[in-house]
């Protein structure tokens, strides 16, 4: 079983095992998790990609492609209208 020492900052080293074991690189985020009984269970907080598909549901309906130009175009039109009364 891998051990480690903690510094007088509070700062320790996960040993090279357990690193291996959960694919930790340096930069990546580790959560540390508080169990009722006592002990701590140490996470990797970094999420793979494929992890993160439908977190966020369907996207809204959007815009279909005739539409879509024609509120482009209003939105731009209304922008050009202010800034042109501004300059004159």
């Amino acid at each position: 079983m891998p051990i480690a020492t903690l510094t007088s900052k509070g700062q320790t080293t996960i040993p090279k095992a357990i690193r291996e074991r959960l694919a930790l690189k340096p930069g990546d985020r580790i959560e540390f998790v508080a169990l009722p009984d006592g002990s701590v269970r140490l996470v990797p907080a970094n999420l793979p990609l494929k992890a993160l598909k439908g977190l966020l549901g369907k996207p809204a309906r959007g815009l279909a492609g005739d539409r879509l130009d024609h509120a482009i175009r209003e939105g731009w039109g209304t922008r050009w209208r202010r800034f042109d009364r501004r300059s004159k």
